[in-house]
């Protein structure tokens, strides 16, 4: 019994919307899946799915992606990300009892694992746009968009929030916290994601969302504060599944 996890799976079976483009790795990328996730994860573990799940903008665009989700092997837990327009950040029980005994969407609720308790949420990172100065240094930001930023972050900070008290409620006391976005930018070193992952002593802090070469040292990888900072991003990983706990 383990617990894996992925991101980005970008699938888009009835959409046009090739990801070739985007390098090499992304070539066939849904057959990767496939075969790693088959020859990885047993039946008895658990798979964390770190959103951009699929390219279907309604849930009728989304069903063979979804259907490709259920038939990997393992207990499938499914974490909202930006792409994810399917998704009605309001209806997740709606699609909880829809996909009952098949999928779990994790958004304001928690999931378990032996004694752990899965929390998690979108999350979000303020990308820029940043404003160098004649040295290459940033020199500010744009001030409308961060707002907005803020604004975003303490929305899914509520929701994460209200993940670890019904997880606490229930009587967990360890925690794996998952993210979409990184927990923080290329200009952070904390963030409030860092901060509450601190505050309940989580295990690891798992996220996606950083593709190619350049972008995958965006933010924390490694130990950081006590805590393991996992980047799990499908291209990163050549999409074989990262393994969380034994």
């Amino acid at each position: 019994m383990a617990l894996y996890a992925l991101g980005d799976l970008h699938l888009g079976f009835q959409v046009n919307k090739p990801m070739d483009r985007f390098g090499k790795v992304w070539k066939h990328h849904e057959r990767k899946i496939e075969k790693y996730v088959n020859q990885m994860v047993k039946p008895e573990d658990t798979l964390v799915l770190t959103g951009d799940h699929s390219w279907g903008r309604k849930l009728e665009e989304c069903r063979e992606d979804l259907a490709f989700i259920e038939r990997l092997p393992g207990h499938k837990i499914l974490l909202r990300g930006n792409h994810d327009m399917f998704w009605d950040a309001k209806k997740t029980q709606r699609l909880n009892e829809a996909f009952e005994g098949k999928l779990f969407f994790l958004q304001n609720n928690f999931a378990a694992y032996q004694d752990y308790a899965l929390v998690g949420t979108k999350g979000y990172t303020f990308e820029g746009p940043y404003y160098l100065d004649r040295w290459g240094n940033v020199a500010g930001w744009d001030e409308e968009r961060e707002e907005q930023a803020k604004k975003l972050v303490a929305r899914e900070m509520d929701r994460l929030r209200e993940s670890f008290r019904m997880a606490e409620e229930a009587g967990y006391r360890k925690f794996i916290m998952f993210l979409h976005y990184p927990p923080t930018n290329i200009l952070e070193e904390t963030s409030p994601f860092t901060a509450i992952a601190e505050e309940y002593g989580v295990t690891a802090v798992v996220y996606s969302h950083c593709h190619g070469e350049r972008r995958f040292g965006d933010s924390i990888r490694g130990t950081f504060h006590g805590i393991s900072y996992m980047l799990v991003s499908g291209d990163y990983l050549d999409f074989h599944p990262a393994r969380i706990l034994p």
